[in-house]
């Protein structure tokens, strides 16, 4: 079979069409891959799946391919991708976990991890693991001298019983909160986590469902809350309900968005400032004494790293990418990440992401206070942001070049990650970054200004030079 092996494996992750571009033969293969490539044989692999049709499929044609290489696979079962990443440190085994995130119902993927939750991208071994697979695909699996075994676990009880260590929320003042799962796997570790079916005990929060049914057609809308148009039925529930905030988690629920009481959405950089604050202040708590690192990426508002400074901290800028972070993590054993896409790294979580723990500081963090959620997401938001915006283009390298002569008598710029260009208008600063998409003839714009006037008027001169 012909299989579009460049097109399927991304940067950081597998994606695909079911069926088209991913097939149980090119699970199998690249199983086999996987198991080869980190050295594999006589060790365990856990293999975990979100709600998708074609994921239990999948998850079993994984472990058809792990197996017959020599590797044990324990089956997690139905999970979220941050508790696959949980079962990945507890254990300190390698992982696969079948979902493709926020993607439409025809599509699924994998997301590979090394033991202990260690990111796998294209340069750390994901071309690799591809190469080998097409050639597992073209001649056949040559079983190993010892065939694996199959063996099921399921940690869920585990992995809430961890984040309720890590954020304590039994004190925190009586609220109402609306939880939009998208029908995603939110609607599997929201009760586990924040209610009490995991078996733990009951906190001060009163949790609204909505979508909590698994099912893996999204049949109410899109599990993407990175798209406006996702969050509008549960900014409308917020309000309805006088709720004290909304959360929305997407498909495999690594990623939670954060709503007001009046229905406003808190942008991911004013989440990730509140959640370093936090970090820095546990971290000091407890004793840490050399230099504390907090990381961002270049997307995030500038008044993350302006928190992290004045709390005492170092922040490092990071380009933007999943699997890039968490190796930065590593790295420089960073406490905590954010990212503009409301993905949130935490040391203490084996530097992996985790949507979940990002939701249990906001709720702790307000619990704490008096006022409402807006009040307090304003303190963490003084500036204009636009949003990332993506425009379709012909010439991506002719759109650059035009910004950048547009630009180059008015801005300072650095190519660190794309392009990003600062300056000043009058009393207002500004900045913007223009990024290529890895996959798709896509510009991607964020600009961010201390006056809204000055963000808009930034924001439409670059992308009529983008759009022309």
């Amino acid at each position: 079979m012909q299989v579009n092996w460049d097109a399927i494996v991304k940067t950081y992750d597998v994606r695909g069409l079911v069926d088209i571009d991913l097939t149980d033969d090119v699970i199998r293969a690249l199983a086999a891959g996987f198991v080869d490539e980190l050295g594999l044989a006589g060790q365990s692999v856990v293999v975990g799946h979100d709600m998708r049709d074609s994921s239990p499929r999948f998850a079993a044609s994984f472990a058809e391919g792990a197996t017959l290489r020599g590797a044990d696979v324990i089956n997690l079962g139905l999970c979220s991708t941050d508790e696959s990443y949980f079962a990945s440190g507890h254990l300190n085994l390698a992982a696969a976990m079948f979902t493709a995130s926020h993607n439409p119902a025809s599509y699924n993927g994998i997301k590979f991890s090394r033991a202990g939750a260690r990111g796998i991208s294209l340069d750390t071994g994901l071309a690799a693991i591809r190469d080998r697979a097409k050639k597992y695909l073209a001649e056949g699996i040559a079983p190993a001298a010892h065939i694996g075994s199959v063996s099921s676990k399921d940690v869920l009880v585990e992995y809430a019983s961890y984040l309720r260590k890590l954020v304590d929320l039994s004190g925190v003042k009586p609220m109402k909160v609306v939880v939009d799962a998208a029908n995603g796997m939110g609607g599997l570790t929201v009760p586990a986590v924040l209610s009490t079916k995991a078996g733990l005990s009951e906190l001060p929060i009163e949790i609204v469902e909505m979508y909590f049914e698994l099912d893996g057609t999204f049949p109410n809308h899109e599990a993407n809350p990175l798209e406006p148009a996702n969050l509008v039925d549960l900014q409308k529930a917020v309000v309805e309900h006088k709720a004290d905030l909304g959360l929305a988690f997407d498909g495999d629920a690594d990623r939670c968005f954060v709503i007001d009481e009046l229905g406003n959405a808190v942008t991911p950089s004013a989440v990730a400032a509140m959640v370093a604050r936090r970090e820095i202040a546990r971290v000091r708590a407890l004793g840490e004494q050399a230099d504390i690192t907090v990381l961002y990426n270049l997307i995030t508002s500038r008044v993350v790293a302006e928190v992290i400074e004045k709390d005492g901290a170092i922040g490092e800028r990071t380009k933007v990418g999943h699997s890039l972070i968490k190796d930065r993590m590593a790295a420089t054993n960073a406490i905590f990440g954010g990212e503009h896409s409301a993905h949130y790294y935490f040391r203490d979580f084996w530097g992996a992401d985790n949507g979940m723990l990002a939701a249990m500081h906001v709720l702790a963090e307000f619990g704490a206070q008096s006022g409402p959620l807006s009040e307090l997401a304003r303190e963490y938001n003084p500036y204009f942001l636009s949003g990332e915006i993506n425009s379709t283009v012909k010439d991506v390298s002719a759109a650059k070049n035009r910004v950048l002569e547009a630009f180059a008598y008015r801005a300072e710029f650095d190519e660190f990650d794309g392009i990003t260009a600062k300056g000043n208008s009058g009393d207002s600063w500004w900045w913007f970054n223009v990024r290529a998409s890895n996959t798709e003839p896509l510009l991607r714009l964020n600009v961010e200004a201390l006056s809204e006037s000055v963000m808009q008027q930034i924001r439409d001169e670059v992308l009529g030079l983008i759009r022309r």
